[in-house]
């Protein structure tokens, strides 16, 4: 019997290639470069860390390297729904968050092409804005595999995500807060001055898929205290169990201390534990930790904030 349907993903889902590999992913690779450098300097495609290791790309950060990302090209995007569609099986991509990058955008232009190639006929390809990255992307694109592997078909899945992107909830920190300025994420006066202090910005994803912030801690290790509790507080059983995500951009130290004190509080608890990618590393840094979690549909949840300049266009 042949696929009811096939997953893609970009590759800020920061899976490794293994995953990738033995759920069935296929993975559209983002770009980085540093920009001004007559060899590109730190750059690459972001293929999941097979041709430069994590630590490799994390150092390279730390000794002053600053690439910026692009989304995959409208060709890339174009060749990959065309593999799909003579593939003749339905096909559902999920993207990271409109409110981070261009690249849904970018996806469903490509798509819209495709149709105007074929009139008439019904193109079953579904492209999802799924309003978040990293690490919760992860676990969204885990729970999509077992929908599919339980037969869900394309629709019936690009309905299902489109409804349980609300239900996750993450929480992460960056080592430091200018690597967000950078990023186009935060002011840089609030920058060094939560530097000076040695202040740690706990953030989340708002409804429309931009930062917003969650709390702040005074020191890494008070930040990783409120990771934990977070978790404890917020996540919920129901409907997808034991599960969670714990992230982190070559801090695998603390990744694991997390992981640590989630698996003291829920011995069940299987837990993922992805590496950054190089797309969302070139924006935050090394040293950040991230944990998400299903929970309460987060429509519901009153303290959305945003930070200021998240949109861009890449």
């Amino acid at each position: 019997m042949g696929a009811i349907c096939q997953i893609m993903a970009d590759s800020t889902c920061d899976f490794t290639p293994q995953m990738a590999t033995e759920l069935g992913v296929t993975i559209l690779p983002f770009h980085y470069v540093e920009a001004g450098k007559p060899d590109g300097g730190l750059s690459g495609d972001d293929d999941l860390f097979q041709t430069r290791s994590a630590h490799e790309f994390y150092d390279a950060i730390r000794h002053g390297a600053m690439p910026i990302t692009s989304q995959p090209s409208q060709l890339e995007y174009d060749e990959a729904f065309q593999r799909a569609y003579e593939s003749g099986v339905p096909t559902v991509l999920f993207c990271i968050s409109s409110g981070l990058s261009g690249g849904y955008e970018g996806a469903r232009m490509s798509l819209e092409r495709l149709r105007e190639q074929h009139p008439g006929e019904e193109i079953r390809i579904y492209v999802i804005d799924t309003l978040v990255a990293s690490t919760p992307l992860t676990l969204l694109v885990q729970e999509a595999c077992r929908k599919r592997d339980a037969g869900l078909n394309a629709e019936q899945l690009a309905q299902w995500a489109e409804e349980a992107r609300y239900f996750l909830h993450t929480i992460f920190m960056v080592d430091n807060l200018d690597a967000l300025h950078r990023g186009g994420r935060l002011p840089k006066g609030v920058a060094v001055i939560g530097d000076a202090l040695d202040v740690k910005a706990l953030l989340h994803f708002n409804l429309d898929g931009t930062l917003g912030i969650r709390g702040v801690a005074r020191g890494r290790k008070k930040g990783l205290r409120k990771i934990v509790d977070f978790f404890e507080r917020t996540r919920e059983l129901k409907p997808y169990g034991h599960v969670c995500c714990v992230g982190d951009a070559d801090a695998p130290d603390d990744g694991y201390a997390i992981a640590s004190e989630l698996h003291e509080f829920d011995p069940e608890l299987a837990i993922t534990r992805p590496t950054i990618g190089p797309t969302i590393g070139s924006h935050v840094g090394p040293g950040m930790v991230s944990c998400c979690f299903w929970g309460k549909d987060r429509r519901q949840d009153k303290q959305i904030t945003r930070v200021k300049g998240v949109r861009n266009s890449k």
